[in-house]
């Protein structure tokens, strides 16, 4: 089995059977205080449980086994057996996970979930088993809204010769233009002295990030617009996956669905918590009319008609 035999050579994070017990190690590169982190005990644990300790999973936090992209690598030659990625990177991969960068394609939180839940959002998870990488379940990760410095962001007009923090995404920086703002690409490590600097006038991301990076000590408006709706997708090598019989694959499955459930439940208490705590600091939070907004980025999904994701996009919508 290719993981046994990457245990002999050393690599790290493989899997490996010793006495009939299977070894599984799982890396990301999240903080262990994260909603995240704790599924994935809770899912170890379980594991554990249901196999009777047949089947051990050790979780590895903080890029302890590499950065994001090095995991995802360490899964395809099946040096690794399981990882935690956000969907954005997966586009590589599954061209169709791109539906998930694009604005205002989900209505709220339940037309999300449904559409994860959906034979097409399971579907989607699995199909990256052809490039080794397996989908074994979504997290949740939320949405993302605009905070800003100087002035509240009630409609799309508001972001007008504003600059605003993006990721370095194509599909991000189009969405922040297309609502009227300027975007400006700048590290997640450098975003707080831009916004002390003005090196920016704002930026857009969940909750609980918003909260934990401090970024609610510079900007004081927070404008809960939930422009996209990123899930995080826990990954198993396909090449591990295979090495187990359908009674190895059964518990670990059920151990990633019972994790999933505990996870949205951390995050919705972590995300109502980070609400509150911003507003003691002083965080003037709004709830606008998505209308506005919406109405000015479907050219960008009209932009797509012709391609595969344009397809999925109209499903979704129906849903």
């Amino acid at each position: 089995m290719l993981g046994c035999i990457a245990v002999a050579i050393g690599l790290a994070g493989c899997d490996a059977v010793v006495d009939d017990t299977v070894y599984m190690k799982m890396g990301h590169d999240l903080d262990r205080s994260t909603p995240v982190h704790k599924a994935m005990v809770h899912m170890a644990d379980r594991l554990h449980e249901l196999s009777d300790g047949s089947v051990q999973l050790e979780v590895y936090s903080n890029g302890q086994l590499g950065s994001e992209r090095e995991l995802i690598e360490l899964l395809q030659i099946g040096s690794l057996a399981m990882t935690k990625v956000s969907a954005s990177p997966m586009e590589s991969f599954v061209p169709e996970m791109k539906v998930f960068s694009l604005p205002y394609v989900f209505r709220d939180h339940e037309h999300f979930w449904e559409f994860l839940d959906s034979e097409a959002g399971i579907r989607m998870l699995q199909s990256g088993a052809s490039v080794g990488l397996r989908g074994l379940g979504y997290y949740d990760a939320g949405s993302r809204s605009f905070y800003t410095v100087g002035k509240q962001v009630h409609s799309p007009e508001d972001l007008a010769g504003m600059k605003i923090r993006v990721q370095e995404s194509q599909t991000s920086m189009a969405m922040v233009s297309a609502l009227g703002g300027s975007p400006t690409p700048v590290s997640w490590g450098e975003l707080y002295t831009a916004l002390s600097q003005g090196v920016v006038d704002g930026a857009e991301n969940n909750p609980p990030s918003f909260f934990l990076s401090k970024h609610y000590e510079v900007a004081k408006f927070y404008s809960l617009n939930e422009h996209t709706y990123v899930p995080d997708v826990v990954l198993i090598s396909n090449y591990v996956w295979n090495s187990l019989d359908e009674q190895q694959q059964a518990w670990l499955q059920q151990a990633m669905d019972e994790s999933v459930i505990y996870q949205k439940k951390l995050w919705a208490e972590a995300t109502e918590h980070a609400l509150e705590e911003v507003q003691k600091a002083g965080v003037e939070v709004v709830y606008p009319d998505k209308t506005p907004f919406m109405e000015r980025v479907e050219p960008m999904h009209e932009a797509l008609r012709g391609e595969p994701v344009y397809e999925l996009l109209q499903q979704i919508k129906s849903m």
